[in-house]
């Protein structure tokens, strides 16, 4: 998925929303930044009350944060080079404790994190914008600038070995909470539509491969974006 400006009305927004209190989980998914300052915010989930319910977000010269009932940590993960890179982070109620991970490696660890705490169902998860209010109201500078793909969220803690394993393509584990696929992705923002064989060619090229394999595409309109389905 493409955002290719900051924009206060581009978002994505994920159709199936948490159904049960989250007393531990892992968000894992492919970050590419775009050029500028900040990554902007990838992921937000906001509930009735309290808009910061679940956020990961890189705005302006801040350094990148992970927000769980508006409690906020820097996460140690840098994204400047241009490239993709796997990023997961970690958490449970008990003690707070969280992780963060870039690219199959743990670069931090913490705890006091909304412990005790549980994330709250019944929300919005939103993909490209930080909601201010449930579901809205959004700040065009911590939007987010870039490419992101494969998102999964886990009512778990993934073990750092599980993590290894996606972010070096040794195999894919699909989220029990919300998973990626063109079916659970609702898209809005009014982007014109160009024809496929010029997205295609222009982000990927004739001949692209995914973690070793070949994969098929098919395209979605308002957004650039790109579904990879594993060919048999």
């Amino acid at each position: 998925l493409e955002f290719p400006m900051r924009t206060n009305y581009m978002y994505a927004r994920m159709k199936r929303s948490v159904i049960n209190e989250i007393f531990a989980l892992t968000i894992c998914l492919w970050l590419k930044p775009g050029e500028g300052s900040g990554l902007g915010t990838p992921i937000s989930y906001a509930v009735p009350g309290q808009a910061n319910e679940l956020v990961l977000m890189e705005w302006g010269s801040n350094p990148m944060e992970l927000l769980i009932n508006d409690k906020a940590v820097t996460v140690p993960i840098t994204l400047t080079d241009g490239k993709w890179h796997h990023v997961c982070v970690t958490w449970s109620t008990r003690d707070g404790v969280w992780e963060a991970y870039q690219d199959g490696v743990k670069k931090g660890s913490g705890q006091n994190l909304s412990a005790w705490s549980p994330i709250k169902p019944g929300g919005i998860f939103m993909l490209g914008q930080e909601q201010d209010t449930m579901g809205g109201r959004f700040d065009i500078t911590q939007s987010f600038l870039g490419e992101l793909s494969d998102l999964q969220f886990w009512s778990r803690v993934l073990t750092a070995n599980e993590i290894h394993t996606q972010a070096t393509c040794g195999g894919h584990l699909v989220g029990d909470v919300m998973s990626w696929s063109e079916e659970q992705v609702e898209l809005h923002g009014g982007l014109t539509e160009l024809p496929f064989e010029v997205v295609f060619n222009k982000l990927y090229g004739r001949k692209t491969l995914v973690c070793g394999h070949a994969y098929s595409f098919s395209f979605s309109t308002h957004f650039k974006m790109i579904f990879f389905s594993k060919l048999k």
